[in-house]
Order: C-alpha cells, then structure tokens, then sequence
C-alpha cells in the first residue's frame, strides 16, 4: 500500500487511424499513460462528459471544422485541460484555426517519437511519488494522499481500520493537513462507498443558514422558501456526512446535532413530520476540540459522540521526510500549467523547505511549488527568480547579492547543523533517536558531532542555545 505509485494518466485521441493512431498509442503506452481513440467528434464528447482527462490530442485533417469546435467546446468547458492539434505541415490557415480554437500545441505532421515524448515529458510528467494512500479509476484519480512518513503511514493505518464501522469519526489537525482527504478515505474504504458522500462547511454560514442547510426546509418556513428542500442529512441517507469544521457551530445548532446524531431523526426548518436517515458522520476541525470544551465553547457531550474514533493529521512540519513526495507530485499536477520539464529539485531549495515551519501545511507548500514553477526557467526548480518566496521561506534571513538577487544567510553545512541540534533537542539529546529522526545512522550522527566540535562549530553554548530554537521538525542530514 505505500509503495510508490503513479496514479495513471489518460489522453483521449480524436480522428485519428492507422499508423498515427498507432504510433500515438504506442509511445503513450511506453511512458506508461493510458490512451483512448475517439473514431470522430461525437464520440470524443461522450468520452470527455463521462471522464476525466490530462490531455487531448485532436488530429486536423478532413472535418477540420468540427474538430475546430470541439477544441473551443474543450476550452470552454474546462480551461486548464492541455489540447493539442495535429495537421498538415505548410498548412497556416489549419494552424491558425487551431490556435483561434484555443488549442494548447499545434504540431505537424508527419510526427516522431521524439516529438511525442518531448510533449508527453512536459505537458504529462510522472515522476515516481511516494504514495501513503490513492483511489483510481480508468479516467480519473479519485484522491491521493501523497507520502510515506511514519506519522502520516499511521493515521492512514488507523482511518482504514476503522472505515468498515459505523463509528463516528473525528479528523483534527491544523489548517492545510489534508483533513477533507482523510475524510473521503475513510467514505472510500467504508461499506457505504457506493452511496452518497455529502460534505457542509460548517464555517461558511450563518447559524441560520447553516440549520436550513443540514436539515432542508418546508415550504414557507422563512421569507424566500417558495419550494420545500431537502438538507444535508437527508440527501446523505445511506451513506456518509462530513461536517468540516464543526467547531464553528453554535450552541443551539450542536444541541441540534446532538439529538440527530443520538436518534438518526430530524424536523425540516418549519416542519413537524420526523424525518429518519441512516448517516454515518465523519467531523473534521482545526481547533483543540477537548480545550474548546473546558473552555465552555463546545458541547462536552457532543464532543464524546464525534469522538468515536480521534484521527490526528499531522503537521507538514512533522513529515518534513514527504517534502520531496509532494514537490514532485504538485510538479506532476501543475507541469502542464507552467509548460516546463523539471527533472530535478534543488538540494538548497530542498534544505530551506526542511527548515521552514509551515504554518499552511500542504496546501502551502503547493502554492510554492506552482508559483516557482510559473516564475522559474529551466529543468531544474529552485528558488531563483521568486524573492518574495525566498524571504517567505527564510523568515527574512536574506541578504542580497551583487546583482541584487534575493539568496538565503544559510549555507547548506549550516542548515545541516541546525538540522542534527534541533534533533538532538526534541530528543533530549539520545543520540540513537535523533539519529533515527534525521534519518542516518547512529555512527553518521557520531562523526558528524565529532567534526563539529573540531571545527569549532558546537560546544556547551552552542547544545544549550539549540534548546531554544523553533521547533521544527528537521530535515534528512546527508
């Protein structure tokens, strides 16, 4: 299950046949994505209302102009979604129809491999991730959760154990974790998965609001209410209901939702018939739930009923080890957005993400990778070109360069030292498990201690000063 896994990818060919169509499956199949031939226009937008897909390959030809059409239907429909027309070498007026339909490329025949490969590397890359769990199916990647640290390995673990049960789940962690994946993975893996899955977001109304929203209202119930409509819980029957952020209901609405999670009934707003569902209800909140209850905010009793079963998210910052894992799966997502082949990660990038805390978790750290993506050049991301992320990551720690660039204070050899004290200290300095947390051997901590001490680099002062350092949890030492 946590081995590493690329979630396939699917192109849909149009009018195409014999050697074209042939050379086009083969290459495709050897960089392991998945084609499907649509013989004409019709049956391509069957297949593009019923499926999900990274790219279109649309061959000019006879018919051009229904092709022309589609390719503005595609733009229409789904902007980010890469189409790229094939025609006749010489042929300007085919070419600037396809670039006025909104086609992504426009290549000529006749084509290669080469060419191919080259398209497919940069609008379609599959860098291997490490993946803790993921869904697929033939046109689409259901959910993915990459990486696979200990921590994360262990909520997944815990979360498909329990999916089989009708046991209330409670998902916290901060903000950016991840906690609506975990949610729909519990959905996925759970007896119900073939009926609803319906989610509220308890933080984006009003208390009003929010009440007619969970529970439907009668006709007439309030000033607008022409028609009766169904609310959440009942539209979730039979399958699963995610409250995210629960923590920001009120008091009245949790009493509420006290009496429909203990008695699987409920009146529409306005309504006096009982209404009877079969839910099971998976809640998600970034707050300390336990600390909202001493604190009189939240509901104790309410609390121990979604607390059937408490899974934790963790931090970005306590699986820093599934940085690389996730940079090159938001490569792999935004590659055809920013139009560029990365074939590497920078180590001093890298080491600078080891070392931030990340305060917007995952969701963060993608907004980084695609803006590095659109600002930077090359084969290779890193943090040139994008000083306003590099005094973002660094907290300010950055000087300019002779030619006015933005480059970070510390050197990779520092970001190492700070790495092995900042393990030591969560560690209490036992040296066999800040090994174990950097990810090297106890003999590799040993000597790299030993050179610091020799170079001057670590003493008493300096083991003492570490204690106060951020807590962030530390990069792999190499």
């Amino acid at each position: 299950m946590f081995m590493s896994e690329n979630v396939r990818q699917n192109v849909l060919i149009v009018n195409t046949a014999g050697e074209i169509r042939r050379l086009i499956l083969q290459t495709l199949a050897g960089r392991g994505v998945r084609g499907v031939v649509a013989q004409d226009v019709a049956a391509a937008t069957h297949y593009l209302r019923d499926g999900r897909w990274n790219l279109v390959v649309a061959i000019m030809g006879d018919g051009s102009d229904c092709i022309e059409r589609l390719i503005a239907d595609v733009r229409g429909e789904t902007p980010d979604l890469p189409v790229v027309a094939v025609g006749n070498d010489g042929d300007v007026a085919q070419a600037v129809a396809a670039c006025r339909a909104g086609a992504t490329e426009y290549l000529t025949l006749p084509l290669t491999t080469e060419r191919l490969e080259t398209l497919i590397e940069t609008l379609l890359p599959a860098h291997d991730v490490d993946t803790a769990a993921s869904e697929s199916s033939d046109t689409r990647s259901i959910y993915r959760i990459a990486g696979s640290s200990d921590a994360l390995r262990e909520t997944i673990r815990l979360a498909q154990r329990v999916a089989s049960s009708t046991v209330p789940v409670l998902i916290t962690g901060e903000s950016g974790t991840g906690k609506e994946l975990l949610a729909y993975l519990v959905h996925r893996s759970s007896r119900r998965v073939r009926n609803p899955y319906v989610r509220v977001n308890c933080a984006a109304l009003s208390e009003s609001l929010l009440e007619s929203e969970l529970f439907g209202h009668e006709r007439g119930a309030f000033t607008g209410a022409v028609s009766q409509r169904k609310g959440r819980f009942e539209l979730a029957h039979s399958g699963t209901l995610l409250l995210d952020e629960i923590s920001e209901t009120g008091p009245r609405l949790q009493a509420e939702l006290l009496r429909v999670l203990e008695q699987q009934d409920f009146r529409r707003v306005g309504g006096s018939e009982a209404v009877n569902v079969d839910v099971r209800v998976v809640c998600t909140s970034n707050r300390d739930l336990a600390a909202e209850v001493d604190s009189g905010d939240f509901r104790a009793d309410l609390f121990y009923r979604i607390r059937g079963v408490h899974l934790r998210m963790p931090a970005l910052r306590r699986r820093i080890d599934d940085i690389p894992s996730l940079v090159w799966h938001f490569v792999n997502v935004y590659a055809a957005e920013s139009r560029r082949r990365i074939r590497r990660l920078d180590e001093a990038m890298l080491s600078v993400f080891a070392r931030y805390s990340w305060p917007g978790n995952v969701r963060q750290l993608r907004n980084v990778v695609r803006t590095l993506m659109l600002l930077g050049e090359g084969d290779t991301l890193d943090l040139d070109g994008a000083p306003q992320i590099v005094e973002e990551l660094t907290d300010g720690q950055v000087e300019r360069g002779s030619g006015g660039e933005s480059v970070t204070t510390l050197s990779l050899q520092d970001l190492e030292r700070h790495a092995v004290l900042e393990a030591l200290r969560r560690t209490d300095s036992h040296q066999a498990k800040a090994a174990e947390l950097l990810g090297i051997s106890d003999r590799t901590l040993r000597s790299k201690l030993r050179r610091y001490r020799e170079d001057g680099q670590l003493d008493r002062d300096d083991e003492a000063d570490s204690k106060d350092t951020p807590s962030w949890l530390t990069s792999r030492a190499s």
